[in-house]
């Protein structure tokens, strides 16, 4: 095929595995980074955008291609306010949505997180149901939400949450069986992988992929 892959938030850790994987998937003849400063990762079909987020006009010459994959994501603690942080993982994935449909991108894959939920009491997790909520009404023929568990993999940050999380999970892992199978810890990379797979199968319309599900279609 000759598709035009477009990723935000390439440089975290699944958005790390999930260019990777792209530039080795004959699917996708092109793969389109968008970042806020220079990315020093050159390679055939590789393109690195610099972008500032808060410029449409910028964001609509970028936003053009086929696909495009919102893996970005950051932490209260980085981003310095509760403010800053909805700006993050609320505001850009949704004003990217709003702008790639209008560009004519078709499918939209977006990693959230497990528990996701716009009624929450908890911030994080409302956020992210929100962010949910408003990328569904975007207008995209194949809206792909992933709610993965705690993820495994090297970060170039730590987090302390995450860290407790995982070593928790894993300890119970083989009692994670069930409804609660959702929950065992699961590789970016898988993540990533299932992010790819389900855009190729092109359904259409709204499907959410929760951690368990995402582990079956990554894994291969």
């Amino acid at each position: 095929m000759n598709k035009t892959a477009i990723v935000i938030g390439a440089t975290g850790l699944t958005g790390t595995h999930l260019v990777a994987a792209l530039l080795k998937d004959p699917y996708f003849s092109k793969v389109k980074v968008l970042v806020r400063k220079p990315w020093a990762h050159a390679r055939p079909g590789l393109e690195s955008i610099i972008v500032d987020f808060d410029d449409r006009e910028s964001l609509a010459a970028a936003l053009q291609g086929d696909v495009l994959f919102c893996c970005i994501g950051t932490t209260i603690r980085k981003a310095g306010s509760q403010e800053n942080f909805r700006e993050v993982d609320y505001g850009i994935p949704v004003k990217c949505a709003e702008i790639a449909h209008e560009q004519g991108v078709a499918q939209f894959a977006l990693m959230s997180s497990i528990g996701a939920d716009p009624h929450s009491r908890n911030f994080y997790l409302r956020t992210k149901g929100e962010t949910e909520e408003a990328v569904q009404s975007s207008g995209f023929s194949g809206v792909y939400i992933f709610r993965p568990s705690v993820l495994i993999g090297p970060r170039n940050e730590f987090r302390l949450g995450e860290w407790l999380g995982k070593y928790l999970i894993q300890l119970f892992y083989f009692l994670l069986q069930g409804r609660w199978k959702k929950y065992r810890a699961i590789k970016a990379a898988t993540v990533a992988n299932a992010m790819i797979a389900a855009t190729k199968h092109a359904d259409t319309g709204v499907s959410i992929f929760e951690s368990d599900a995402i582990q079956s279609m990554g894994a291969s």
